[in-house]
């Protein structure tokens, strides 16, 4: 194991790894233990008693987080000439068709977020070897596929994110940067942990939240306390 650094030594006799803290008190401290030069990014990764295998078992979803992500959301509409300049007005950073399914075909990815209208999602399957590893593929499920373009544009720039539990168990998610007030924190991470609790699905068993931990970029992880009223 690599040798810890005097602030990451701080860091970690700050957090008592024997207890879980409340949100509140988890939001506060992983401000306190985070030292990088950047706004680091705040992240949940919630452990949950499902078999990601079954396809009954699935937990995906969307969710508003309340204060953003703090993140500028670079966002890519594949539309329609006719949905052009709605998706511009929502605020999009690329708008357009043909020319962006090229530039992807030839490996550009640049952009965090794809939404398209139901009549293009043919052309987009070709593709789907690009955008699939990536999780850019357009869904409804998301939706990312739809044809209220502004609507989804003007979502995803005010904080909507997608969250899908991986193949261990674990569904991962940036709910913030260390910049926030702890309140905004603590209030964004809730809205995910509740929409999470929300889609438990029936076929679970036991234990649905085992854990979670919160943690900021190169930060220790801070075990938290779940209420799941």
């Amino acid at each position: 194991m690599a040798k810890l650094t005097k602030k990451q030594k701080e860091a970690y006799a700050k957090v008592d790894s024997s207890k879980s803290y409340d949100l509140a008190a988890a939001s506060a401290l992983v401000k306190d233990i985070t030292n990088v030069k950047f706004d680091a990014s705040v992240d949940l990764a919630i452990r949950l008693g499902v078999d990601p295998r079954k396809a009954n078992q699935m937990v995906r979803g969307v969710v508003t987080l309340p204060h953003g992500t703090g993140k500028d959301v670079k966002v890519l509409a594949l539309v329609t000439p006719d949905k052009e300049a709605e998706a511009t007005a929502a605020g999009a950073d690329y708008v357009g068709l043909d020319e962006y399914l090229q530039k992807i075909k030839g490996g550009w990815t640049d952009v965090d977020v794809i939404i398209t209208m139901p009549s293009v999602m043919g052309k987009l399957g070709p593709l789907g070897r690009v955008l699939g590893p990536r999780g850019l593929m357009p869904n409804p499920k998301t939706g990312t596929v739809t044809m209220d373009v502004a609507k989804a544009v003007q979502d995803v720039k005010a904080g909507k994110i997608d969250f899908k539990v991986d193949k261990t168990g674990i569904v991962h998610a940036a709910i913030g940067k260390v910049s926030f007030d702890a309140k905004k924190i603590e209030e964004n991470a809730n809205e995910l942990i509740q929409t999470i609790i929300k889609l438990k699905p029936t076929t679970a068993k036991g234990t649905y939240v085992k854990s979670v931990f919160m943690s900021s970029t190169m930060s220790p992880s801070i075990a938290v306390e779940v209420k799941t009223v």
